[in-house]
């Protein structure tokens, strides 16, 4: 049985995601900072933002820890069965 293979993310795909989180950043940043209302309010909004990156940065990695619990109880379970089909002799008698 062969191991499926992991989808592996290139180097142009992570630059990307990386630059598109900053530069949504810079704008949200940039944005409440030339809002014209009072720095009381453009405080909350800057701890909300402050929130909801931290929020989605937690998501990402609760989502990628369960993939991976997925993917070592399956190898757990592939391992065991291979095992089993390793040991089986189709061919054996009982009782002789």
């Amino acid at each position: 049985m062969s191991t499926p293979m992991q989808p592996r993310t290139t180097n142009a795909y992570y630059l990307q995601a990386v630059l598109s989180f900053a530069l949504a950043s810079a704008a949200l940043v940039i944005g409440i900072a030339y809002l014209p209302v009072d720095p009381w309010m453009r405080g909350f909004l800057a701890v909300g933002l402050l929130y909801e990156v931290t929020a989605a940065f937690t998501l990402a990695k609760v989502v990628r820890d369960r993939q991976d619990a997925g993917q070592i109880s399956s190898r757990v379970d592939q391992a065991r069965l291979d095992k089993l089909l390793a040991e089986h002799d189709p061919f054996r008698v009982e009782g002789i």
